[in-house]
Order: C-alpha cells, then structure tokens, then sequence
C-alpha cells in the first residue's frame, strides 16, 4: 500500500434541497451503485454520506494516489436523478489512517 501521505482524500456533496430527492430516496440508488464501486483500480474506500437536517448528500472517497483517481473510470453519477451537477468537491492530503477496533456492518 501506498504511504499515507501520497494517498488523497475527496469529499464530495450535493445540497439536496432543490432536488426531488432526499437521503432516504438517494438509498437506493447507493444499493444499486455500491457493488460497482468493488473493484475500481485504486480505490480503497468510499462511504456515501448524508446529513438531512441540511439538506445535503454526497460520498467520502479514499484514492492510493493522485494517479489512480485521476484515471478511474466511474460508475454513473447520481447527478441525473438530482437533477444537477456536484455542489462541493475537495481534495485533501491523507496525513494518516487509523481503522476501528471492531468490524463495520450495515443493515
């Protein structure tokens, strides 16, 4: 694995309270879309993110390099079901990874 500090960060988000959709109706679409985001060359996290109380949606991802995110190749966008492109992108350094003591599960 690379070093932490070749690895980058980008947070990404929607503001959702424009669009017809909402993190309860945007669920489904994570579920259709999260086995496609398996096996994309370097990437090593994404986590789908919401905060309803104020309106905005969007995904944590976790790139080995620059490189990798530059060149991968995406699964579609949310963006048509939103009804618009991305309103926050921004890409961070990666400092350091510490993982939990106990395995992540999801209903």
């Amino acid at each position: 694995m690379k070093t932490p500090h070749t690895m980058k960060a980008m947070i990404a988000w929607w503001d959702l309270t424009e669009s017809q959709q909402n993190p309860a109706t945007l669920r489904e679409f994570i579920r259709e879309e999260e086995k496609r985001w398996a096996d994309i060359p370097g990437l090593l996290l994404k986590i789908w993110i919401s905060d309803p109380s104020s309106g905005r949606w969007g995904a944590v991802l976790l790139w080995e390099s620059e490189g990798a995110a530059k060149s991968a190749v995406l699964p579609r966008s949310p963006a048509e079901l939103i009804g618009h492109p991305l309103d926050f992108r921004a890409w961070f350094d990666v400092e350091a990874i510490v993982g939990g003591a106990r395995p992540l599960e999801f209903e």
